[in-house]
């Protein structure tokens, strides 16, 4: 006999819900003994039979609900079971978001062009914008302190490199080595630097390449909040701050900014230093008279929709920083150092104070096929040199009472421009191209009892038409021709004083107009695998400025007597860039070469004349043409060891020769010499608290620079240490940035052979511990 046995048959009915009781549908059920699985229906229940006097294992999940589990042991026919299912928080890892617009800017422009982020600027703080950007290969500064600094783009700089704040070209006194740029470097968003003539685009003074300084963008919609930064630097007792607040609604929006700092006298690895054969020892290291004070004041509004914006921007940048004493005029001997050694953050005479007002409106229209933008523009530059009075040559011994000019005011500058930018971007098939019109006009005032350049006006307008042709998915072209047309006056101007008996006419009325055509052709090759290549020929030109015309005085700085030449013809160029990349997932190199010719390159030549009228023998320069030319070069090459850990070599070199008058054979001034920078980089995704951290070692090898131009000396070769750390912090919701910098970390004593203080063998500034810190705050901090 066989006798089955048939168990009892139960069945299970279940709700699931929520926290508030709410019935969940789709919810999978789970029963891992029988292989069962089913979803709950659009009330939240569900139901299957199992035997009867077991005990099961049941699972429930749902996305977004924390995963549950119950042991249910069926007693009865019917059991009925109640979940509860609680919603899950999730709290993701930090998801960056990256763009490719300096990629796709670099690929699609056939110059070289660099992208710099605000994230850059903030890892590598100097002294100045300009001086945050001399790490990059190709950059070099005119140091004038430890606050303010000039750009040179492969050994060109002054009037012959184009500084654009927000569209506009930024007009102060560029022309002057001791002059800086009234620039705020915590305003800026975003920096392109284009190595290279740009005429085409720019217009006059684009000769040797472009700076542009582009702002933040516009807060992200319904954003309220901003951001305080803070910095400290050890060598000069650097404290500052910058603090930033924005909003926005849907359209409408504004983003201020306050900037302040304030440093004393910064120090050198030497305490004597050789003043024209005159030693001038120093206290403690410090150069006295060298702290200073900095304001920022910033305003943007506007309106932004779909297609079209319209943004004003208003900034007033203050600066009052003294002149190393012991370098300034005629008698450096007479410098009452115990009086300028009882404070390291006094001002005294002599010193500068520029004040920098600008008013920027910026307007896009986008219509179909066009994109039309217009810039206009106001800036008002006022800048003031002091100095104790003395006299020099056949000026009075006193000085007069009757004289309206302060007695302390060596030299006024005045400079008032007016700015209109207005350009078509039409996309049509493969075309894309632009045309464009750039109008210019300034007037500039002078005072003070020292003379050097008069005062004068000056009108420039220029229009271009810039094509880019896309023959292939690989092939991009670039053709462009521009037109300009432009007209300066000096002024005349005589001396307060006689000489011999009679008031000597220092310059006399000039008018000048000028005319220049100018063109440009390119190529970027794109294909399908690691290699690209850029390439652009073109010819550039530079009107003469005031000062090249017209110069007739003492420049104390260089202890030099300047003089103009009205004769002198724009200056013209002619260029050859190239670009070959090669980039795969671990290597990124780049190799920049570039041939330069000027047929006419203006410059201030040396000659065996002395001033006597006007100094106490000082040589005389005069401005002349020579032909002149450039080459050279700039490597970059990265390799990814990890995905945490690289190393780059940034390599540059120029090589510049006159090839004709007085100075046939000789460089150019301010030639630097060649160089490369070797960097390891270790940059973990997080580590413990620390989000993005990042260690960075800079070893920078400058070779010796012989080959140079009277009365410039050889400067001597050198290799400085500079270390770069950082992370963000979560504090709450938020993110805290910290950067910490050493440079020059070994306190190694160097010259710089472009510093503006290199003719009396100055070294660069000693050790320098950098702090900053950026704290958000606000409802949200997205920019």
């Amino acid at each position: 006999m066989s006798i089955t046995a048939l168990a009892q048959q139960s069945t299970i009915h279940g709700t699931v819900v929520d926290a508030n009781e709410k019935p969940l549908t789709h919810v999978l059920v789970m029963v891992a003994d029988n292989n069962l699985h089913l979803y709950s229906d659009s009330l939240g229940h569900f139901h299957f039979n199992v035997a009867g006097g077991a005990t099961y294992k049941m699972s429930f999940s749902r996305l977004g609900f924390k995963p549950l589990e119950r042991v249910l042991t069926v007693k009865s026919a019917e059991e009925h079971v109640h979940v509860q299912m609680k919603i899950a928080n999730n709290q993701l890892s930090e998801v960056q978001v990256k763009d490719r617009f300096a990629d796709e800017r670099k690929q699609t422009e056939s110059m070289n062009v660099e992208v710099v982020s605000a994230d850059f600027i903030q890892r590598n703080l100097g002294g100045s914008l300009m001086g945050t950007l001399s790490r990059l290969p190709g950059i070099k500064t005119i140091g004038i302190g430890s606050g303010q600094s000039k750009p040179l783009i492969r050994g060109l700089g002054f009037n012959r490199v184009v500084v654009t704040d927000k569209g506009i070209k930024h007009e102060g006194q560029q022309w002057g080595a001791d002059h800086g740029l009234e620039l705020d470097q915590f305003a800026a968003g975003e920096v392109e630097l284009i190595k290279g003539a740009a005429s085409f685009v720019y217009g006059s003074d684009a000769i040797g390449g472009v700076i542009d300084v582009k702002p933040a963008l516009p807060p992200a919609a319904n954003a309220t909040g901003g951001f305080v930064d803070l910095i400290g630097k050890s060598n000069n007792n650097l404290l500052g701050t910058s603090v930033n607040v924005f909003s926005r609604k849907s359209n409408w929006f504004f983003d201020s900014r306050f900037t302040y700092q304030n440093y004393g006298d910064y120090r050198v690895p030497t305490d004597t230093v050789q003043v024209y054969n005159y030693p001038v020892t120093l206290n403690n290291n410090f150069l006295r008279n060298t702290a200073g004070r900095e304001t920022g004041l910033h305003l943007n509004t506007g309106y932004i929709s779909k297609n079209s914006r319209s943004v004003f921007y208003i900034s007033n940048v203050y600066a009052n920083s003294g002149f190393f004493a012991n370098a300034h005029g005629l008698e450096p001997r007479r410098v009452n150092t115990e009086q300028y050694d009882q404070s390291n953050r006094d001002i005294m005479l002599p010193s500068q104070q520029v004040n920098h007002f600008k008013v920027i409106n910026r307007s896009q229209l986008a219509i179909g096929k066009h994109l039309l933008q217009a810039d206009l523009g106001y800036q008002h530059n006022f800048r003031q040199e002091f100095s104790q009075y003395v006299n020099h040559g056949y000026m009075p011994p006193d000085y007069p009472a009757s004289m309206t000019i302060p007695v302390d005011l060596e030299r006024e500058f005045n400079k008032k421009v007016y700015s209109l930018n207005l350009r078509d971007k039409l996309t049509l098939n493969n075309h894309e191209v632009t045309i464009g019109f750039n109008g210019e006009h300034q007037d500039n005032g002078i005072s003070g009892w020292g003379f050097l350049v008069p005062a004068f006006n000056q009108t420039t307008a220029g229009i271009f038409a810039y094509d880019k042709f896309k023959l292939s998915d690989k092939v991009l072209l670039h053709a462009a021709l521009r037109y300009d047309h432009g007209k300066l006056n000096t002024f005349r101007y005589t001396d307060w004083f006689p000489t011999e008996g009679e008031n000597l006419v220092r310059a006399d009325n000039l008018k000048r107009n000028f005319n220049s055509l100018v063109w440009s052709l390119g190529v970027n090759y794109t294909p399908n695998n690691p290699f690209s290549l850029k390439a652009n020929v073109g010819k550039s030109f530079r009107m003469p400025i005031a000062k090249e015309l017209s110069a007739n005085g003492v420049n104390y700085h260089y202890f030099s007597y300047e003089r103009g030449n009205p004769n002198l013809n724009p200056e013209q160029s002619y260029q050859a860039d190239l670009t070959l990349a090669w980039s795969t997932a671990r290597w990124n190199v780049q190799l920049s070469p570039f041939y330069n010719y000027f047929p006419n390159y203006i410059y201030l030549n040396p000659t065996a004349d002395l001033d006597y009228l006007y100094g106490a023998g000082n040589q005389v320069f005069n401005y002349q043409e020579s032909r002149v030319s450039r080459y050279g070069g700039e490597l970059q090459v990265r390799y990814n060891i990890a995905s945490a850990l690289s190393v780059e070599v940034l390599g540059e070199y120029l090589y510049a020769e006159q090839l004709s008058g007085d100075k046939a054979g000789y460089t150019l001034p301010f030639s630097p010499p060649p160089s490369a920078l070797f960097n390891l980089t270790y940059q973990p995704a997080k580590a413990g608290i620390l989000i993005s951290p990042y260690l960075s070692v800079d070893y920078r090898i400058t070779a010796k620079q012989n080959n140079i131009v009277p009365p410039e000396r050889e400067t001597p070769g050198y290799h400085v240490w500079n270390i770069q750390a950082g992370a963000k912090l979560r504090a709450g919701s938020r993110l805290l940035n910290f950067s910490l910098q050493v440079q020059n970390v070994l306190n190694t004593r160097y010259l710089n052979h472009t510093s503006f203080y290199r003719l009396i063998s100055l070294p660069e500034a000693g050790r320098n511990i950098i702090l900053s810190v950026k704290v958000p705050f606000g409802r949200s901090n997205s920019q």
